[in-house]
């Protein structure tokens, strides 16, 4: 006799998943347990179901395959939900199965009663009730299908005593998960966004997450236009790298001539991005490529809206720009970003190697140098994502993965558990603050349970620091950020994971060198200043206010790391009278 859940669980397996995160318990155990008995597939139990989906969001991200996650019934799945739309915004293949209570108890507010398929609706392409055995079949086959081919999340919501029914299918039915082909569009439309473009003699770029795989394409496209090219987050690890048209990144973690360059155009160019701020944005001479036709004029009105792949609209765009010969546009930015960058890069490099505390812009350089060439950094919301955003440097290898689209705190170690996970013997190291860690600290647990070869690396300033940062922008002073000072690793050695706490800057380079350089999970921790924040690239007369009412001493920077070197050498590119 097949079960249903034991059908489920084949399924999965057939269909290429090699794992699920979950806390076992109540109506999820007839699916743990087929779990167990089947071959191919494991069950990874973590501490938080919460971190189960952020670990199965992370994990579907780097290797762009379907991952699962699940939850037992009330209780249990409700804490997927901020994971899952943590999975949802950020377009990863993230199948969650919400166990529910006895189908005969559905609609008598029994114990722990919940309902899933309502509560899931709002962070996933596809949520439904599987209340009969003969539904779960061709409810997973749609379910997995619409996660992998909508590149988002999907719910099944099964009562436990329907996962132990017998199935009346025998077998785990054939599924052959089918990935979206990249979309080419019209000739027609290329057309008009080749006049468009031929059309400016100031043409801008920005760049986002819709440009991964296509960076040759984005780069020859500047070439053409001889363009600037900025980018989002989002799009720093897929165009930032042998870029000689690089300007920078605009948003609150921007650094350099990204904003002047897209304000300065009279063509601005968005690729392959849903930039949110749309205050950052021109809202005015503007087109942009997107392959999702809803992100299409939602930021900024648009001259021109073209559905398609980057890649592939820029391939038969290029035939049809003219030839340009006028660089003054390109080299002026590329000569400000330069400017801007050697400006603030005093910040980080002056005399700060024997400061104490130490100056985590001079943690976070040292970190990228001591980090491999094709590591994967998971990154916590807040000051961690400023210290990835300047001072991570990108090489077409390194992966960056955060909550940059929803914002979650606690993100950072379990992306970390689910990208090492599916991709062992490639570094992972979790960019962790000391708010972030704390908040889902129990899995701190996993990592020596399943040896995950995690390096976590704790920013830990005992504040909240970005929250201080918009407090003071709103002119109000910190309150309720800063905490007493905790020994994360001792807390981390008590869970036997080998960890050191640093507070000589010259110690930096050697612990996390050692660290790195363990087999199984490491922590260092980095007792860092907590004055130094950092500040975004356009300063509102709002914000100044804010300042001069809130800040008295602290430390306003905007270094950059490495990305100074770079502006630098891509000055080389300017003719030179």
């Amino acid at each position: 006799m097949t079960t249903v859940a034991e059908q489920l669980v084949r399924t999965l397996r057939d269909a290429g998943v090699q794992r699920v995160y979950g806390v076992v318990g109540d109506s999820l155990n007839p699916i743990v347990d087929a779990i167990r008995r089947t071959d191919g597939i494991e069950w990874m139990h973590v501490r938080h179901e919460e971190a189960a989906a952020f670990a199965a969001a992370a994990e579907a991200q780097v290797t762009g395959k379907l991952a699962v996650c699940a939850g037992s019934c009330g209780p249990g799945n409700l804490h997927l939900i901020n994971g899952l739309y943590d999975a949802h915004r950020s377009g990863a293949p993230v199948l969650a199965i919400a166990s529910h209570i006895p189908s005969a108890q559905i609609g008598t507010n029994f114990f722990q009663e919940t309902h899933p398929e309502e509560l899931f609706r709002e962070c996933s392409h596809y949520c439904e009730l599987v209340s009969q055995a003969e539904q779960m079949p061709r409810l997973l086959r749609i379910a997995m299908q619409t996660a992998v081919g909508r590149r988002g999340v999907s719910v099944l919501a099964i009562p436990g005593d329907v996962a132990e029914r017998r199935s009346p299918v025998a077998g785990a039915p054939a599924v052959n998960l089918v990935t979206p082909s990249p979309v080419v569009p019209p000739a027609e439309r290329i057309a008009e966004l080749a006049a468009l473009l031929n059309s400016g003699e100031k043409v801008m770029v920005f760049a986002g997450a819709g440009c991964a795989g296509a960076h040759d394409e984005v780069m020859a496209l500047a070439g053409a236009l001889l363009a600037p090219v900025g980018h989002s987050l989002g799009g720093k690890e897929w165009i930032q790298y042998d870029n000689p048209y690089d300007v920078g990144m605009s948003g609150l973690l921007g650094y350099g001539a990204c904003y002047d360059a897209m304000h300065a155009a009279d063509r601005v160019v968005l690729l392959g991005t849903d930039f949110p701020y749309d205050n950052f944005l021109p809202q005015a001479r503007t087109v942009q490529v997107d392959s999702d036709a809803a992100a299409l004029g939602r930021r900024t009105p648009l001259d021109l809206a073209v559905h398609g792949d980057v890649k592939a609209t820029i391939t038969a765009l290029l035939p049809l720009l003219r030839k340009r010969a006028n660089r003054s546009f390109l080299d002026s930015m590329l000569s400000e970003h330069a400017r801007r960058l050697d400006k603030v890069v005093d910040a980080y490099t002056t005399r700060i190697d024997h400061r104490t505390p130490i100056h985590p812009e001079y943690a976070a350089d040292v970190l990228d140098d001591v980090a491999a060439d094709d590591a994967v950094f998971t990154v916590d919301t807040g000051m961690g994502n400023v210290w990835a955003a300047r001072y991570l440097t990108p090489n077409g290898r390194r992966r960056v993965i955060g909550s940059f689209r929803h914002g979650s705190m606690a993100n950072a170690l379990p992306h970390a558990i689910g990208a090492a996970m599916s991709s062992p013997g490639r570094q992972v190291v979790s960019i962790s603050g000391d708010g972030g860690l704390a908040m889902l600290m129990g899995d701190l647990l996993t990592l020596p349970t399943y040896n995950v070869p995690v390096k976590v690396v704790v920013f830990n300033n005992a504040s909240l620091g970005m929250v201080k940062l918009e407090m003071m922008v709103d002119g109000l002073p910190s309150y309720g950020t800063d905490h007493a000072p905790v020994n994360f690793a001792a807390i981390a050695a008590a869970c036997g994971i080998p960890s050191v706490r640093v507070e000589d800057p010259a110690k930096i380079r050697g612990a996390l060198t050692e660290a790195f350089s363990r087999p199984g999970p490491a922590l260092v921790e980095l007792v860092t200043d907590p004055n130094a924040m950092s500040i975004p690239p356009k300063i509102t007369g709002e914000m100044v206010k804010g300042f001069a009412l809130a800040a008295s001493k602290t430390v306003l920077n905007g270094g950059v790391g490495k990305m100074v070197e770079i502006a630098r050498s891509n000055l080389r590119n300017i003719p030179r009278p």
